[in-house]
């Protein structure tokens, strides 16, 4: 039986100060691996609450850079939920209420629009972290889009899987209703604020997220522009 809008909404509030107690008093006392593994189930209950059911396909490389299509705000935790990743994400997302914080304190960095002197630092950031063996992921397209819309993929980090020597894996990710269409409570675009977005989720039928772990290609000896390239073709051919 589905809970009714208030009910999931206040669920929401009871997960989110139990996250805020993780955050602030485990994670500075524990290592990598417990904090990824508490991260992950975190937002598994997070879309389970949201009414969100998840379905992944192919095998996630342990260390790469990711890319994924953007539709929603859940698409972090849906990425968290199976493979928890240092995120790159502009810099509104901060200014969501307690969510904003929660993904800081996962590790997301983020970056403001049109910041040259915040690219160059978010760049050697990530570099640093995929050096360090750790898994990063960003949006390419540099906001939300309607699902089954890409917009074009902007090239430059994908330079930090050049500098840094590793792969660059293509996630795909699309929201789904109950007879396979794309769900249209998910989409999070123009105007809607966060509130609006989450209420529509909460009011609407329940979602199944797919998410498509893409063949990973070697940066090595190629250009950005040609990485960002390909990750768009892979990414369009996934949800066509």
């Amino acid at each position: 039986m589905k809970l009714k809008p208030a009910v999931r909404l206040f669920r929401i509030f009871l997960h989110l100060t139990e996250g805020l107690a993780v955050c602030a008093l485990v994670f500075p006392w524990v290592g990598s691996a417990r904090r990824q593994a508490r991260i992950r189930v975190w937002s598994r209950r997070l879309l389970a609450i949201c009414g969100v059911s998840l379905e992944q396909q192919g095998a996630a490389l342990e260390h790469a850079l990711v890319v994924a299509n953007h539709v929603s705000w859940l698409d972090i935790f849906v990425i968290n939920s199976l493979y928890p990743c240092r995120f790159v994400a502009k810099s509104e997302i901060r200014a969501w209420p307690v969510l904003g914080w929660l993904v800081a304190q996962a590790g997301t960095v983020f970056i403001a629009r049109g910041s040259r002197r915040d690219l160059r630092h978010t760049f050697k950031g990530i570099v640093a972290s995929l050096g360090l063996g750790e898994r990063v992921a960003f949006f390419p397209e540099g906001t939300t889009a309607l699902q089954g819309a890409l917009l074009p993929f902007h090239a430059n980090l994908f330079e930090a899987a050049i500098d840094a020597g590793v792969m660059v894996q293509p996630y795909a990710l699309e929201y789904l209703d109950a007879g396979g269409a794309l769900h249209p409570s998910v989409e999070f675009i123009g105007d809607m604020t966060f509130a609006q977005s989450i209420m529509a989720i909460l009011s609407g039928s329940a979602v199944r997220a797919r998410l498509v772990c893409l063949a990973p290609f070697d940066a090595s000896g190629a250009h950005r522009r040609e990485l960002a390239a390909g990750a768009q073709q892979a990414i369009a051919g996934a949800l066509a």
